[in-house]
């Protein structure tokens, strides 16, 4: 059981990434889903997610406009789309699923950004 997170790299600034999360061993359509980072030397922080009892979407502020959450319950995967990006965009990013009694996270995929 577990979440395989890729897509990661280094981007310039303005410059676009699509992140991939692949669960297996559990039905992804199950859970609730969630992209969060982490800086160097910060807290880990939620970016976006989406809610599974009511398909609800939630985005940080500062990437409102400029990062997409999605899944694809056929392949039991779920992606976060990354336009725009900024240097301060640069950070370890995790997926998570949920669901009452069962919580899973991805190993993190490094995402960064410079010129």
């Amino acid at each position: 059981v577990q979440l395989q997170a890729s897509g990661g790299g280094e981007v310039q600034p303005g410059g676009s990434l699509r992140l991939s999360c692949a669960a297996s061993g559990f039905t992804l359509d199950d859970y609730s889903i969630g992209w969060f980072r982490q800086a160097p030397g910060k807290e880990r922080e939620g970016v976006s997610c989406i809610d599974k009892s009511d398909g609800s979407t939630y985005s940080a502020d500062s990437v409102k406009g400029r990062f997409t959450i999605s899944r694809d319950d056929s392949k039991n995967t779920m992606y976060l789309q990354m336009d725009n990006l900024k240097p301060e965009n640069t950070a370890v990013y995790y997926c998570h699923a949920r669901k009452i009694l069962s919580d899973y996270w991805g190993q993190g995929t490094q995402v960064t950004v410079s010129s």
